[in-house]
Order: structure tokens, then C-alpha cells, then sequence
């Protein structure tokens, strides 16, 4: 009786070719992640900015006014919470006349 397996060789080349499709996937997998963070991000800003525009026609604020988070949410911001930047950074509201900014992505 003759034992049938695999040689070294034959599982050295099993290895080289999943390591070569690891090389080929993993950096896109990366990248598509970084693009979904990014635009979940801006998606964010865009609700942000729709809620302060929304408030200040309401609130009849004037250039210069300040807007805040608790100005927004929850009445012009629905949701449990805030909207939080997948990558940590801190939403900017800003004063009336000023853009919703976030301290990693740019609009």
C-alpha cells in the first residue's frame, strides 16, 4: 500500500500562490475601505450642512451667528447621535456664512 500526500514542493507552490493573491488583493480591499470611510464622511458633512441651513432660515440667525451641535440635533438631525466621522475627526459646525468641515477629510 502506497500512501498518497502532498510533496514540500507541491505545497511551497500552493503557498507562492495564495501569498501572490494576497499581495493582489489586500491592497485593494484597503483602498475600497478608505474610499467607503471617506465617503460616509462627506455624506455626513452634506446631512450636517443641510440641518444648518435648514436652523438658520428657522432661527433667522444673521452672518456671523454661531451654530451648534446642540442647535441641530436632534430636531434638524434625526438619529440617536451625531453623526461621528468614521476615522475619528471632529466635525466642524461654524459660525453662519461658514462650511461644515471635518478635520480629516476635505470637501
Amino acid at each position: 500500500m502506497r500512501r498518497r500526500a502532498f510533496t514540500l514542493i507541491e505545497m511551497m507552490i500552493v503557498v507562492l500562490i495564495l501569498g501572490i493573491l494576497l499581495a493582489i488583493a489586500v491592497p485593494s480591499w484597503i483602498k475600497a475601505r478608505e474610499n467607503s470611510r471617506r465617503t460616509s464622511c462627506l455624506r455626513n458633512l452634506k446631512k450636517i450642512e443641510e440641518a444648518k441651513e435648514i436652523f438658520i432660515v428657522e432661527a433667522k440667525l444673521k452672518e456671523g451667528d454661531a451654530v451648534g451641535e446642540d442647535d441641530l440635533h436632534p430636531t434638524y438631525i434625526k438619529g440617536s447621535a451625531f453623526p461621528e466621522c468614521p476615522e475619528n475627526g471632529d466635525y466642524g459646525i461654524g459660525e453662519v456664512g461658514e462650511a461644515v468641515s471635518c478635520s480629516i477629510h476635505k470637501p
